[in-house]
């Protein structure tokens, strides 16, 4: 099987829950390979996400590394043997990677817990905030990309009808005017519409919230069919964080309790964005 030129993020993924099973069962990428029957050079490939697996082998090797979790080991066989073309391939080579790894994270999440400290997230954001905040990219975009991007985003929403979806939003992003005032009271209409769905829950932490040093906290917790493949997505100053580690989805797990804890009840926080709202 010839090497994939650019690995998606869920197989890459795949690859190193893999290769952190054969690592605990102490066993080389040698030692592996023949287990397959394959050179290392190939179980290398496969572990990097540049080589596709079969779910036989996949079955195989957890046998072979003595892993008992078979729910993960079927977690790991649905990711080998998943051939989902969705939407968003459809922009693969026309915008940057992470915005289809992106895309097919939430697609496959079983929940999505959101901080947003900053901006709206992304599935909540309305059409004209999101080619505001592209439009505010530096260097400049081009108009088409802004564009493509904002179409991107949209496209993206269609997720929002089916696995549970909570955010906590600052209040800070709530009173921020990333366009006008009149696109800034059509974000917080929007924010409201949205938190009537029956598996959406947005709560605001206030400004006078006691108990909350969580500005940095900005991060997207997605579910996986099994906790060990949760991923955690972080915005960084050159690009996005695809986190997976045990500990650091621990830590994020943890943070996100501590954020919520400083959150108003999703009810209150319809009243108070409603205040906010009239004010404008």
């Amino acid at each position: 099987m010839p090497a994939r030129i650019q690995p998606t993020a869920r197989q890459v993924r795949l690859g190193a829950e893999l290769r952190k099973l054969r690592e605990a069962a102490g066993l080389t990428s040698r030692q592996a390979a023949a287990l397959l029957g394959t050179n290392p050079a190939q179980m290398s490939q496969i572990e990097a996400g540049n080589a596709g697996v079969s779910g036989e082998r996949v079955r195989k090797l957890g046998v072979q590394y003595d892993c008992s979790d078979t729910e993960l080991i079927d977690a790991l066989v649905e990711m080998a043997t998943d051939r989902t073309r969705g939407w968003w391939e459809e922009y693969r080579g026309l915008l940057p990677a992470v915005f289809q790894d992106l895309a097919e994270l939430e697609h496959h999440a079983t929940f999505m817990r959101v901080v947003g400290t900053v901006h709206v997230p992304g599935l909540l954001q309305t059409e004209e905030y999101a080619r505001a905040v592209f439009a505010y990219v530096v260097p400049e975009l081009p108009e088409n990309e802004v564009e493509l991007r904002v179409e991107h985003r949209m496209r993206r929403r269609q997720i929002l009808s089916g696995a549970p979806y909570e955010a906590v939003l600052h209040e800070s992003v709530l009173r921020t005017r990333v366009a006008d005032r009149r696109g800034a009271r059509a974000q917080l209409d929007e924010l409201l519409n949205q938190s009537e769905r029956s598996n959406v829950s947005l709560r605001v932490i206030p400004f006078d919230a006691d108990g909350f040093a969580g500005a940095g906290a900005m991060m997207l917790y997605a579910g996986g069919r099994v906790p060990a493949l949760d991923t955690v997505q972080r915005d960084a100053p050159y690009g996005s964080m695809f986190l997976d580690a045990s500990a650091r989805l621990l830590a994020m797990r943890t943070l996100f309790r501590r954020v919520e804890s400083a959150a108003l009840t999703p009810a209150q926080s319809r009243d108070y964005i409603s205040r906010l709202t009239k004010e404008l």
